[in-house]
């Protein structure tokens, strides 16, 4: 953990933590890579929409694969990454990209840190459920 800090901040890339991943997946599905939701638009354990995973291979192609795919826990940990990497960045954000940032942009979309009205309600409601699942370790 302090080794990926480190380097994070030396080289000010976006570092994606398993804590994290952790939080989210259990929020998400309770951990269950089989899982389907949202009348079958998401699927996983971090209940993937088939469009976050185009927008994760195209900024990344070298994780490769097929959709149906992230019923692989492993592998949609990957898709997640890569969408974090392409949208969640200090320089779209204009400022330093926080957990918050991170689990808003997992469950609204590359736009949703500028939520307003019922959509930042709803955001503000997942990102206490991911919150509470970091429990006392330190969000970035």
């Amino acid at each position: 953990m302090i080794t990926t800090t480190l380097l994070s901040f030396i080289l000010c890339i976006n570092v994606t933590s398993t804590d994290f991943l952790d939080a989210v997946c259990k929020v998400e599905s309770n951990c269950n890579p089989s899982a389907i939701g949202d009348n079958g638009n998401a699927i996983g354990a971090y209940q993937i929409w088939k469009s976050y995973w185009q927008d994760a291979v195209e900024h990344d192609p070298s994780i490769g694969g097929v959709y149906k795919d992230c019923l692989n826990k492993a592998y949609s940990e990957k898709i997640v990454r890569a969408y974090m990497d392409r949208y969640a960045t200090e320089r779209r954000l204009g400022r330093p990209v926080t957990d918050e940032d991170r689990a808003r942009m997992h469950n609204g979309g590359p736009r949703a840190v500028w939520a307003t009205g019922k959509k930042k309600r709803n955001l503000d409601i997942y990102w206490g459920k991911v919150k509470r699942e970091l429990g006392g370790k330190k969000p970035s």
